[in-house]
């Protein structure tokens, strides 16, 4: 009975420690299971996380990039600059080019002349302006003295249209008439007026002519645009651009020209109407002062 409880003791303490055993593997391989399971989520989560700085990195190369392209092309324009900053002179020269130099010389050549003729009528009216004042004064003391030939000595050593018309008017003074007087110097007073006008009609020739030009080679640019489209085919403005482009370059040139000119033209005309009313103003004191000395009659 003994040897049985033993017996039974015995297969209860091999059981318990197979069952020990079978407990500890199963926790080992739990436990094997868990670190494994961990470390698959640590190398998963470093996979997911490379291709993220991968793609930080790809990012930062592609700003930095793009910032190294910014500055470099700030750095090509800011050396292109002063390339492309082209000084008066060469931007029309190359507007000049552009436009055709056969139809831009006609507009140029009216500016040349009109320019020439203009500069030597305003050299000419200035050395013809003269301080009326104290020549008149002058030659009014000569004639309240009596000594005619002094004053006509003086009016030919003064230049302009003044003095010339009063040596006239001094000159007939001598037929004691104060009407022969005032015809010698109201005709002498047009043929002056005449001289101080000379050049002006080719000036505003050139300031009708030079918008004509520039018009003629508007409508020629024109029809040479429709004869480029007729050849091609198309109408697209790459075909039209040439023949626009002298268009409107003809007439823009036509009417700086016109411009130029007209400018110039008034000046003349108000220089020369200032001369004149001192040639009036001076012709009226000739007439009094022969009076006013008893040289004429009235």
């Amino acid at each position: 009975m003994q040897n049985t409880i033993q017996n039974v003791l015995f297969l209860s303490t091999i059981r318990n420690n197979k069952l020990k055993s079978k407990m500890k593997k199963f926790t080992s391989l739990l436990m094997l299971l868990c670190l494994m399971t961990f470390s698959v989520q640590s190398i998963y989560a470093q996979t997911n996380e490379a291709p993220t700085d991968a793609a930080a990195e790809v990012v930062d190369s592609a700003a930095s990039d793009t910032d190294s392209s910014a500055t470099a092309a700030v750095t090509e324009t800011e050396e292109e600059a002063p390339v492309a900053d082209e000084g008066g002179h060469q931007v029309l020269k190359k507007k000049f080019i552009e436009g055709g130099p056969a139809f831009m010389a006609l507009p140029l050549l009216c500016l040349i002349l009109g320019l020439a003729i203009a500069v030597e009528r305003i050299i000419s009216l200035f050395w013809m302006s003269i301080n009326t004042d104290k020549f008149v004064s002058q030659v009014e003391t000569e004639v309240a003295n009596g000594n005619i030939e002094a004053a006509k000595e003086i009016c030919r050593n003064t230049r302009g249209p003044v003095a010339s018309i009063f040596y006239q008017g001094l000159d007939r003074s001598s037929t004691g008439n104060i009407d022969v007087v005032e015809k010698a110097v109201v005709s002498y007073g047009s043929v002056q007026m005449g001289q101080l006008e000379k050049g002006l009609v080719w000036i505003s020739l050139f300031i009708a002519l030079a918008p004509m030009l520039g018009f003629m080679g508007t409508v020629i640019g024109m029809i040479d645009a429709f004869d480029e489209i007729e050849r091609v085919g198309d109408i697209s403005p790459a075909v039209v651009a040439r023949g626009i482009k002298i268009a409107l370059l003809t007439t823009v040139a036509g009417l700086i020209v016109a411009i130029i000119l007209q400018l110039f033209y008034n000046y003349l005309v108000s220089k020369i109407d200032s001369i004149v009313n001192r040639m009036e103003e001076a012709s009226i004191s000739l007439v009094d002062m022969l009076v006013k000395n008893k040289v004429v009659k009235a």
